[in-house]
This record gives C-alpha cells, sequence and structure tokens, in this order.
C-alpha cells in the first residue's frame, strides 16, 4: 500500500490537532495518531492496536505512514507487517469500563469541589 504521510514543516503557531493536515496522521481518514516528531511516531507504534473503529485497509495505511514516518525521522522499526502491531485492543477493558471508570472520575471531581 503506497503511504499518504508528509512531514509537516509548520510548527510554532499551531493551536491544535485541528490544524495539522491529514497527511500527517498515520490514520488521515480518522485523523487518528498525528506524527510530526519521533516521540509521536514511537506513541504511533505503541497505540496501533488501540485504535478502535478502522477497518484492515485503514490499518494496512496506517503502517505504511508509520514506517515512513519511522524512515524520516530516524525511528527503528523492527516490524515488518501491521499485523506484527496487533488488531484489535488490548487494553483489556470494555467499553462498560471506561463508561464506569468516567462516572467515578467525575463523583470523585464533584466530592473535590472541581465540578
Amino acid at each position: 500500500m503506497q503511504a499518504t504521510w508528509k512531514p509537516h514543516e509548520k510548527h510554532g503557531e499551531l493551536t491544535g490537532r485541528a490544524d495539522l493536515p491529514d497527511s500527517v496522521f498515520a490514520f488521515p481518514k480518522e485523523r487518528k495518531e498525528p506524527m510530526t516528531d519521533a516521540s509521536h511516531v514511537r506513541n504511533a507504534i505503541a497505540r496501533f492496536d488501540q485504535t478502535i473503529g478502522v477497518s484492515d485497509e485503514e490499518r494496512e495505511l496506517a503502517f505504511a505512514n508509520i514506517q515512513k514516518a519511522a524512515e524520516y525521522y530516524g525511528v527503528d522499526m523492527t516490524e515488518t507487517d501491521w499485523h506484527q502491531l496487533g488488531r484489535t485492543p488490548h487494553t483489556g477493558r470494555t467499553a462498560e469500563d471506561r463508561r464506569e471508570s468516567a462516572r467515578e472520575a467525575v463523583e470523585t471531581k464533584r466530592r473535590r469541589g472541581e465540578l
């Protein structure tokens, strides 16, 4: 698959993720996992299997984008195929677990007077 990732040279005046072009994301259609430096590339590799709601084709494109960004920023990759990074989230938490955790966090903040 042909990578779509391109380095993003404009820095400093960015106000957030919304200002980045699609071409800097591992998953450009979903705008997930921006890769604007070596640290972000390593993060995209580490979180590859945590990305949900994407097809195998999108994972293949994301892997090609990660490889291209890794080469550009000098990040060593031992993986040669996207399957080596994972296909499904391995966080061990279900959607209901995450919702319950969020509810508990809100209650904690209310008790502390932060909300």
